[in-house]
């Protein structure tokens, strides 16, 4: 398998440091966070140009880790990104940027929700009790993405509150979707 370089994707408010993206970023040699200059106060464009930034100077292909609020940021972003440079991207706990009532205001600039299938292969993982997206919503972003739907049960917004650590299901979901490429 070739090497990656995997750039971990957080959402609102960036992960915490029980959060298992920066667990993963600090077990993982040479994984790289996209930073954003404000975190509470998402700019899609700003995010979206953030994303290429990394993307374009990965030092190797990239795989995309992605959570909540930074799984619309993937979609928006292939729509005109350097896509070609990406092996496999794996989308956490989608937030539901079109449920005002599910998620801030500060998010529904990310509204509406790219449809059109992601250009390279997609996992996207889910919870059961996510209070930022109904269930039957991630499943319509997995189909719509043409990606590959995991549901893991009871795991709330699969975030740093979920008591997942490190999350080693998590990281052989995405061990199994990177040899799939």
């Amino acid at each position: 398998m070739r090497q990656t370089t995997m750039l971990i994707l957080p959402g609102l408010g960036d992960s915490g440091l029980s959060h298992w993206q920066t667990l993963w970023q600090l077990s993982t040699p040479g994984a790289l966070r996209v930073e954003q200059e404000d975190w509470e106060n998402p700019v899609l464009p700003e995010w979206v140009d953030r994303l290429q930034d990394a993307v374009v100077s990965a030092p190797s292909p990239v795989v995309l880790v992605a959570h909540s609020l930074a799984c619309a940021l993937v979609a928006h972003w292939a729509r005109s990104g350097a896509t070609g440079r990406i092996t496999a991207a794996m989308l956490v706990a989608p937030a539901d940027v079109e449920d005002e009532s599910r998620t801030p205001p500060s998010t529904w600039g990310f509204a509406p929700i790219p449809r059109d299938p992601l250009p390279f292969p997609t996992l996207v993982v889910a919870s059961s009790d996510d209070s930022y997206v109904h269930i039957s919503r991630a499943r319509e972003f997995a189909q719509f993405w043409r990606a590959r739907l995991v549901e893991i049960g009871r795991a709330g917004h699969i975030n740093g509150n979920s008591g997942l650590g490190g999350w080693p299901e998590g990281r052989r979901l995405l061990a199994e979707l990177v040899s799939s490429c």
